[in-house]
C-alpha cells in the first residue's frame, strides 16, 4: 500500500536506507514522500522503514489527527512526522 509522508524539523536529514534511491536530490523538510509499505503496517513500521530514530520523534499525525506509533495505516493515508523544535 502507498502512503504519503511529510517529515518536519530535522527528521528529513535522518532518513536512510533504500528509499533514498527514489530521491536522488535528497529529502528536504516538508517534502512529500510516497512510501510503499506492506498491508497492515503501523506508524512504527513506517518509522522503521525510513530508518528514523524514534528518540527524535515528537508528534505523528495521520490525516490531520494525532496518532500513536501503534496506529494501523491504510492505503492513501497522509502522514506527518515532527521532531522536537527548540529555540527561544
Amino acid at each position: 500500500m502507498k502512503v504519503d509522508v511529510k517529515l518536519f524539523g530535522t527528521l528529513a536529514q535522518s532518513v536512510s536506507g533504500p528509499i533514498l534511491a527514489h530521491y536522488p536530490q535528497g529529502i528536504r523538510a516538508g517534502s512529500l514522500l510516497e512510501v510503499e509499505l506492506p498491508e497492515d503496517s503501523t506508524l512504527a513500521d513506517l518509522v522503521a522503514h525510513l530508518s528514523l530514530p524514534t528518540e527524535e520523534l515528537k508528534l505523528t499525525f495521520v490525516n490531520g489527527r494525532p496518532q500513536e506509533l501503534d496506529y494501523r495505516l491504510a492505503p492513501g493515508d497522509e502522514v506527518g512526522i515532527f521532531s522536537p523544535v527548540g529555540g527561544g
